[in-house]
This record gives C-alpha cells, structure tokens and sequence, in this order.
C-alpha cells in the first residue's frame, strides 16, 4: 500500500505555514520600523503631518463605510487611528549616546555592563572613553564616575565565575565593571580593547647602569 499525501491535509498546512511566515516577517518589519516612529515622533512638525494624516484617514474610514453600508471593520481601524491621532502627542526630543559623545568629546561608547557606585544600587551603564577622560554614564546620561586617562595603570578583563568584568586601576583607585549573559566576555573584551586603546604606553625603565652612564 502506497503513502500518498491527502491535498485536502496538506493545502490548510501550507497555508498555515505561509501564515506562520507572513506574521513573523510582519513583527520583524515592525521592530525594525519602531526605532524610526520613534525618531520621527521627537520632530514635532513631522509627527503633526502623521497625526494629521491619521486623522483624516481615519475619520474617512469611519464615514464611507456607514455609507456604503459595508463592513465594520474598516470603521473600526479608522476610529483607532482617528484616536491615536487625538492620544499621540509628540514625544519629548532627548538625548542619546551620539550627541553626549560629541558633548563630552568622546571618541568611542562601548557597554560598560553594570556598575555599582559605593553602597547605591548597581545601574547599567556606557563607558564614553575619551584621549584625556572615560565616563561612566547611566540610562539618563547621568555621569556616575569619570576616570582620568593619563592616570589609569591597569584595564583588564577577567571572568569571574559564571561572569566577566573589566577592572580598571588608576592613581589610589580601583573600579569594576561586570557583565552577564552569552555575550558577556565578547562586550568585556572590547571594553578592555577600547580603553587600552587611549592608554599612553609606559616609558621604559632604563637599568641603573645605564642611567648613570647616560
């Protein structure tokens, strides 16, 4: 007895596999486009051109169908859009990493993982890594330390049992940064690469021979 494949089976599966691909590639679209809403909601004469565009999609979805004596649905829609219109004020214009690194003079920004400032609670933070300053600076772009470069003698990453941190020593001070998750020791690591990268590189000690010969 042969096995033949029921078409009556298998055209609900494949039309619900190609569901399947359909939402998934629509969710990826709309995590992709978030960022953008986002930054085009901070301009404010960009967003009231969507709001107002918005509102008269919408208010137009409401009417013709009632007219026509269609469906609901698109009434439906377009009363949440004339909504969102009304409920979606611009959004306040913030600061983020690029603009603080050229307020601060900063040449890189790299995670910093968590930091814990003496008995405060411990806050994620980036690591603005400056030629003559490295600050560390929270979610708000609030500076919770900041390290002069010419002083720092030792930047090393390390694990830590399950985890990695970036040890930093400067002057009489010591500072640790930690990391968790799968990609703890590849952000420890180009932390460690990036402050190193602006440490001046000792001068060589000369023997005592050769310093008095000189």
């Amino acid at each position: 007895m042969s096995a033949t494949s029921n078409p009556v089976l298998s055209q609900p599966e494949s039309f619900g596999k190609r569901l399947r691909h359909l939402a998934v590639g629509a969710l990826f679209a709309l995590v992709l486009l978030i960022p953008k809403i986002l930054q085009v909601r901070r301009n404010p004469r960009s967003w009231m051109l969507i709001r107002i565009f918005l509102g008269v999609t919408g208010a137009a979805l409401v009417v013709l169908p009632l007219g026509w004596g269609a469906s609901f649905v698109p009434a439906i829609v377009g009363l949440a859009m004339f909504i969102s219109a009304i409920l979606l004020p611009p959004g306040k214009p913030d600061t983020n990493a690029d603009d603080k690194a050229r307020e601060l003079g900063a040449l890189f920004v790299v995670n910093g993982g968590r930091y814990q400032p003496g008995r405060a609670p411990s806050a994620a933070v980036q690591l603005f890594v400056g030629s003559e300053r490295i600050w560390a600076l929270d979610r708000r772009f609030q500076p919770l330390l900041e390290i002069p470069v010419s002083e720092i003698t030792v930047a090393c990453a390390e694990e830590s049992e399950e985890s990695w941190r970036l040890r930093l020593t400067w002057a009489n001070h010591a500072v640790e940064f930690s990391y968790g998750g799968i990609f703890a020791e590849h952000l420890a690591r180009v932390a460690e690469a990036t402050v190193r990268s602006v440490m001046r590189p000792a001068l060589p000690v000369l023997p005592q021979s050769r310093a008095a010969s000189a």
